[in-house]
């Protein structure tokens, strides 16, 4: 009776290990986690670079693509069998079909597996035939993404951050009322629980509907199967003199514990400790346009989130052994195809003045970091008109009411230095210009055969990411 769970333990251990170095020496697996913020496009991204990298004829700027080292690529079933296949047939359909939509986005964590038969290479490589490379590609939604910047911070720090981020959001405001009006020493009564939870997840709801980019908890907008459980019952409160066991600020420091303890670590333990490679997509086009608030909110929720990557080299024993670190993170800004070209370059150097703490982290700590403005499916096409003798550059595309328009959205400073300063100083609105933001639907598209889906620089991201390991 004892031996059996022994042997059985003992049989699943041989298998993982063998498992782990036919991984790591004769078919190698590079996981790529694809994070960012509600609506920045993930499930573009990822449906894009998946039908590309199966049809690659737009792929140019890899060099494993114009080498010819990629001799096949072919989607198979993920390893994970704990994790929903992400939708990669439906989106593309959603995408090209008679009448284009944009698909649904992310609600809950998917994985799908694109596995590449790659010409022999190396010195050995005439002896061996053929490689084997498997991309493993996570997505999260982000909402859960936020949530990695809670695990260093106690209740009453949060508390105190989150009140003071919500006073500048006017989808806030009734939360703030109510909890102004309750007295956090008081003892536990549920309903009033009950009732500050309702209004404050009503209130992250309307302020990601707003373009707003921190709405943590994340779980409190996507529960899943956790809804109207205590460990989502609790929210920010101001922090009394004192507060007896019984109160509802203890009860409230319990579960936000709790949620830390009980959601936010297994997510982060089972899935984003073991990302090797990480692409980081922002709607920076968006918050520009809600101005210098949004854009600040934005940089500090990025900055908490990438706080939590493990960001170093892997060595070899390090895969092996399962201790990985993030080798390479890109910071993509999405939605180029909003741009004129000539803008992009403009757009890659906001993202990364955005974003340059945490990425002198990451490059301290061994991790290559890169910034680009990149469209996974390019909506638009450019063009130039004349106004009072003045050429403007613009793009035009479909609207999601079938109107075709001509948009400038405003030219973005040569020097970010000049919007980061005011968002950092709580300007209520931008010195000098106004930016506005106009949403495109998918263009209708041809393709000759052997042609993905268009874009802007999903190659470059691409070869960035991963490109090495085609090679």
């Amino acid at each position: 009776m004892i031996l059996g769970p022994i042997t059985d333990r003992l049989g699943q251990s041989i298998e993982t290990v063998s498992a782990t170095v036919s991984e790591a020496f004769f078919e190698p697996v590079l996981r790529l986690g694809v994070t960012g913020l509600s609506r920045a496009g993930k499930t573009v991204f990822i449906t894009s670079l998946v039908n590309n990298l199966l049809e690659p004829g737009r792929m140019g700027q890899m060099q494993a693509v114009r080498a010819g080292m990629i001799e096949g690529a072919y989607l198979q079933p993920q390893p994970d069998l704990t994790l929903p296949r992400f939708n990669y047939e439906g989106h593309l359909a959603a995408l090209t079909g008679p009448e284009p939509r944009w698909p649904e986005g992310t609600r809950a964590i998917s994985e799908l597996r694109l596995s590449f038969r790659l010409a022999p290479s190396g010195l050995f490589g005439p002896l061996t035939g053929s490689r084997r490379l498997h991309l493993d590609i996570v997505d999260y939604p982000g909402e859960w993404l936020l949530d990695l910047g809670l695990m260093d911070l106690g209740y009453a720090d949060w508390s105190d951050q989150t009140l003071d981020r919500l006073a500048a959001r006017p989808q806030a405001q009734d939360f703030l009322r109510a909890a102004a009006a309750t007295d956090p020493a008081a003892r536990l009564d549920e309903e009033v629980a009950q009732s500050l939870t309702r209004t404050y997840t009503a209130g992250l709801s309307a302020a990601r509907e707003a373009g707003w980019a921190d709405c943590s908890p994340g779980r409190f907008l996507l529960p899943g199967d956790l809804a109207g459980s205590p460990v989502l019952t609790f929210v920010p409160l101001p922090r009394p003199d004192t507060a007896r066991r019984a109160s509802l600020w203890r009860e409230m420091e319990r579960r936000f514990e709790g949620y830390k303890r009980q959601v936010v670590r297994p997510f982060f333990e089972t899935h984003f400790a073991r990302i090797d490679r990480q692409v980081v997509l922002l709607d920076v086009l968006e918050a520009v346009h809600l101005g210098p608030a949004a854009l600040e909110d934005m940089r500090r929720a990025m900055a908490a989130v990438l706080s939590a990557f493990r960001p170093g080299t892997n060595s070899w024993l390090a895969t092996l052994l399962r201790g990985r670190r993030v080798e390479r993170i890109l910071f993509a800004a999405t939605k180029a195809d909003h741009l004129h070209h000539s803008q992009h370059p403009r757009l890659a150097a906001l993202t990364t003045a955005m974003l340059v703490e945490a990425r002198d982290r990451a490059r301290f700590s061994g991790a290559r970091t890169e910034a680009m403005a990149i469209a996974a499916l390019r909506a638009t096409v450019e063009e130039s008109r004349s106004l009072d003798g003045v050429a403007h550059d613009l793009v035009r595309g479909r609207l999601e009411d079938g109107r075709q328009a001509a948009f400038h959205p405003g030219d973005l400073p040569v020097d970010p230095a000049r919007l980061m300063a005011s968002a950092r100083e709580g300007a209520d609105a931008w010195q000098g210009n106004d930016y506005g933001a106009m949403r495109f639907a998918p263009p209708s598209i041809e393709r000759r055969p052997g042609d993905g889906l268009p874009h802007i620089r999903l190659d470059r991201a691409a070869e960035f990411l991963f490109g090495d390991r085609l090679l």
